[in-house]
């Protein structure tokens, strides 16, 4: 029998959550492994911290003998298609409001299903893009 090890679960490609914290710097999770979550003053800090904390989250639930789950399906096997069929009605409002907003109806409906979720996917971007620009600067100095 193969017995999963601590180095095992270390290799595995958990996602990673990051979004900024209301007191400063940065809060970052791993949503496979309830609880694990750390902070830091900065993005590659908290990336850091959470590093650890994965590793420290795994040691624990491998001496207690908690069932770890494995990492879910990558965001890479999904297309980012969806066709929904939804009331008329739903479609009108969703299209005039997107239009008050200057934005596609694509973008208006990806920002609401993301905000209703709970999802941090508008702020990651946004960090993203920040430390893309921050790093290409940086670089372009050297």
């Amino acid at each position: 029998m193969n017995k999963k090890n601590l180095k095992y679960y270390l290799e595995l490609p958990y996602r990673i959550v990051l979004y900024p914290s209301p007191e400063g710097g940065f809060v970052v999770e791993i949503p496979e492994l309830p609880g694990c979550l750390s902070q830091g003053e900065t993005v590659d800090e908290a990336y850091d911290m959470i590093e650890d904390a994965k590793k420290a989250w795994l040691e624990s639930a491998l001496e207690d003998g908690i069932e770890i789950p494995e990492p879910a399906k990558n965001v890479e096997e999904y297309s980012g298609k969806l066709n929904i069929r939804i009331p008329r009605t739903l479609h009108k409002l969703l299209a005039e409001t997107a239009k008050q907003e200057k934005v596609s109806l694509n973008q208006y409906i990806s920002f609401t299903l993301s905000r209703g979720t709970g999802h941090k996917f508008m702020e990651q971007s946004e960090i993203y893009r920040t430390v893309k620009k921050r790093r290409t600067k940086a670089d372009s100095k050297d």
